[in-house]
């Protein structure tokens, strides 16, 4: 009886067995605990400690004899409570620290081709918004294009996700400029030769960066408010910089 409501208070489970037995018994010793409580005597000893520790019993000596017995079950409330009141003290400080914990950044990596579709996918989860995109041409030579057209744009437009793009100045980049209005898309244009790119950089749902690298076949997803929103004001001054 009140053995797991013990448990659940703090005492395992020889802890509830030897503390009940006293209770019942008063003051008594080890012998008579073992036998109470069905427990080896060399596994009292170590118990009537960790309860000596834990402040729910105490000692006495008669003679050349030593006995323990139970302190008053209010005790375990006491400390119960006085454990609450050190909670409620420390706990703002805890908060905070988990709010430092869920500012960290975190970072996701994939592989090949299906890890950077991957990342292609994850941008699609936020309707309705706009994505900002650097590109890059190794995305011609080394990724799936016919995926790009056939999958990636025609979710990303029935999302309804408007999609802004600074691309290098190849001839490939520029004929698509004549699909910008079916495509949900804008894109401006910069020197291939003068700011050559190499990783397609995205922008999208307000705190997230994917980056990817066609050639080496590998990508990763930042999750992290602060990196989005420098490298936002840093796509809004370079497109400002160039012309439509």
């Amino acid at each position: 009886m009140y053995k797991k409501e013990l448990q659940q208070l703090n005492f395992d489970e020889k802890e509830a067995d030897i503390y009940l037995a006293l209770l019942e018994l008063g003051e008594a010793n080890i012998e008579q605990i073992a036998k109470k409580s069905s427990i080896k005597r060399t596994t009292v000893y170590h118990v009537i400690e960790s309860l000596k520790e834990k402040g729910y019993i105490e000692m006495s000596k008669v003679g050349k004899k030593t006995l323990y017995y139970a302190l008053n079950p209010k005790k375990i409330g006491e400390t119960l409570e006085e454990k609450k009141l050190v909670f409620e003290k420390i706990m703002p400080g805890l908060l905070s620290i988990t709010n430092n914990i869920e500012k960290k950044p975190k970072i996701r990596y994939f592989e090949g081709k299906e890890g950077i579709r991957e990342i292609y996918k994850d941008t699609l989860r936020y309707h309705d918004q706009e994505t900002l995109v650097w590109t890059t041409e190794d995305v011609l030579e080394y990724f799936d294009v016919d995926w790009l057209w056939d999958y990636y744009v025609v979710k990303r437009v029935k999302s309804k996700i408007w999609q802004r793009t600074i691309a290098p100045d190849v001839e490939y980049a520029k004929e698509l400029g004549g699909l910008d209005t079916k495509h949900l898309r804008e894109m401006r244009f910069c020197s291939k030769e003068q700011f050559p790119m190499y990783v397609d950089v995205t922008l999208y749902g307000g705190r997230f960066v994917g980056i990817m690298s066609f050639k080496d076949g590998l990508g990763l997803i930042i999750e992290s408010e602060g990196i989005y929103k420098t490298l936002k004001s840093i796509f809004e001054m370079n497109w400002l910089m160039l012309e439509k």
